[in-house]
């Protein structure tokens, strides 16, 4: 009877540890991530400006019907990664997030204290590589050194009615998004 007992409690312990451990390993194994969420706007490398999110109606879920947004999905194997835009003088932000898109780095019009963006994303490896010989085009660029290989942008700005929204868009359709250094 004591042996009985003592194989039914190793199994439930068993059985506890590998669903533990089972769904603590979801996340890892999940393929519906923020990355492959930004695949449906566009290829990579390339910002693409979402839809205007109406109530009901956002492209992705949480997004606000003042702002209009643009992403760009990245890989930093092949270089780093330089982002431009002029940006109206309204609010606006950017946000690069990894693969699983938790936020990495924000930056917005306060912090920037100018409209035109010049951002650069590099991993500290290809920074090393660059202190040796650092080209001029990063000069006057905000260089950001993260260690992901591959993440997304995402720019935002404030439309406060609709006479904005064309100035807006046309910020946006203008932004650049590259692995050219």
């Amino acid at each position: 009877m004591n042996r009985t007992l003592l194989y039914v409690i190793g199994g439930l312990m068993l059985a506890g540890i590998i669903h533990i451990t089972s769904v603590l390993m979801v996340p890892l194994f999940a393929t519906a991530d923020a990355w492959s969420q930004m695949r449906q706007f566009g290829r990579d490398g390339a910002f693409h400006v979402l839809p205007q999110a109406r109530p009901g109606a956002e492209p992705l879920d949480g997004l606000d019907p003042r702002m209009l947004y643009s992403v760009c999905r990245f890989s930093l194997a092949d270089g780093p990664l330089q982002i431009s835009a002029a940006l109206p003088d309204s609010f606006w932000s950017i946000a690069v997030f990894d693969r699983r898109g938790r936020n990495a780095y924000s930056l917005n019009d306060r912090a920037a204290e100018r409209s035109e963006l010049d951002l650069v994303i590099i991993t500290p490896v290809q920074m090393a590589q660059l202190r040796q010989d650092p080209p001029e085009a990063l000069e006057t660029a905000i260089v950001v050194e993260l260690p992901l290989d591959t993440g997304f942008a995402l720019i935002r700005v404030f439309v406060n009615d609709d006479t904005m929204l064309p100035r807006a868009r046309a910020a946006l359709d203008s932004a650049e998004c590259s692995n050219a250094i």
